[in-house]
């Protein structure tokens, strides 16, 4: 089968370029032939399609007529659309897979992909497609007002960047696309990593829309699983308003015998710094940003991980670190996040905005080392039995069979 794969970004920039790159991955060594088309960039990793990839449009270039280039593209890219006709005509696909194209190459390739009559399948790993700021949450709160189409409260709002020019440009965006009606009229199936954005989806779209399920895929670490009961709780990853660490703070401040890391940097970081250093809070350590191995360590002497997003975080991949680690995860009811956990299987969820929940629950878990081990088994085993390459491949394929002729 020959599969050609888009996506905005041919770098490692996160967790969707990682989705993206595995997918090509585990497609390629099950003996299919793949093709990729992205944007043009100086850390780009080799591809021999690199010929067909686009500038992408840079709506922070200096000059008024480069802003105006920008915003033009940004919608719906004809140079975008044009050469990844010529990509189709080159290598034949017998299937098109799409990630994340907003913006940087526009929905515009999908008219092109469809006029050659090649069924497409498209990965939806943000809210974008519903929703002008991609999150569902502007300035600490969750926002549903776009929905029915009414984007001009992003504009209202300010909830892009938390400014006027790019919060209009989201919403002239997301208004040509629905006036164009670019996904529905062209994408064969929409796959989703959890059944929350599906169905958040279905809330904004209606239900005329074919979709299935398809699990980020996770590398698995090759190490035993972990007997090691772990000597504090953990947060590891961005320190931005809609991860929740605020909310984690304050929790803290009622567990002064627990002994807790914070890992991560962010636009947050001091003041979270400070306010803990106002509170006293010693039992708090913030390291900063630390990636690779030196995490991993860190989340191997962890006792459980606590992921309080007050966004509805779709499919975190510090949940599937946890569990690779044999660590139970206490974690926010926001998005997919407790169909991860599973209350008492994997961890156990919260209301994300009560700090007394939260802190009761961290108390719990860091007074039970039989429980913290038992779940972070049960986390160990969720891993293995669902993010192996043959169960993800498998699932790939499934869904692919659903739309090829």
């Amino acid at each position: 089968m020959r599969i050609l794969l888009a996506h905005k970004f041919f770098k490692y920039y996160g967790g969707a370029d990682v989705f993206f790159f595995e997918v090509g991955r585990v497609l390629e060594e099950n003996g299919h032939q793949v093709a990729y088309f992205s944007t043009e960039d100086d850390d780009n990793l080799d591809s021999e399609y690199s010929k067909f990839f686009i500038k992408a449009p840079d709506f922070k270039e200096s000059g008024i007529l480069n802003k105006i280039k920008a915003f033009i593209k940004i919608p719906y890219n004809i140079e975008a659309k044009n050469k990844f006709a010529d990509l189709i005509d080159d290598f034949q696909p017998d299937i098109i897979h799409v990630f994340n194209i907003i913006t940087q190459i526009s929905p515009s390739i999908l008219d092109a992909a469809k006029k050659k009559n090649i069924p497409i399948v498209i990965s939806f790993n943000d809210y974008k497609h519903i929703c002008p700021n991609y999150k569902l949450f502007h300035h600490g709160k969750i926002c549903e007002a776009c929905k029915g189409g009414k984007f001009y409260n992003a504009v209202i709002n300010k909830c892009s960047h938390d400014a006027i020019s790019y919060s209009v440009a989201s919403s002239i965006e997301s208004y040509i696309h629905r006036w164009l009606n670019i996904y529905k009229k062209n994408i064969d199936l929409f796959l989703f990593a959890s059944d929350f954005m599906a169905h958040k989806t279905i809330e904004f779209w209606g239900d005329n829309f074919k979709w299935g399920k398809l699990l980020n895929p996770f590398k698995i670490p090759n190490k035993s699983v972990l007997n090691n009961k772990g000597a504090y709780g953990l947060y590891f990853g961005r320190l931005i308003d809609e991860k929740g660490v605020d909310v984690l703070i304050e929790a803290l401040k009622l567990t002064p015998q627990v002994s807790f890391k914070i890992v991560g940097d962010g636009p947050d970081f001091e003041k979270l710094i400070n306010i803990a250093k106002l509170n006293n809070l010693h039992h708090v350590e913030f390291t900063g940003a630390i990636w690779g191995e030196q995490l991993e360590k860190i989340i191997e002497n962890s006792k459980f991980v606590v992921v309080p997003s007050i966004w509805h975080e779709n499919f975190p991949y510090v949940v599937l670190q946890a569990f690779a680690a044999s660590k139970p995860v206490i974690g926010s009811n926001r998005g997919g996040i407790p169909e991860l956990v599973k209350e008492n299987e994997r961890g156990t969820v919260y209301n994300p905005i009560d700090p007394v929940e939260l802190a009761n629950k961290i108390n719990s878990y860091y007074n039970d080392d039989e429980l913290c081990y038992q779940l972070g088994q049960n986390a160990r085993k969720y891993i293995e039995d669902n993010f192996n390459d043959e169960v993800f491949y498998n699932q790939l394929i499934n869904n692919y069979k659903k739309v090829l002729k």
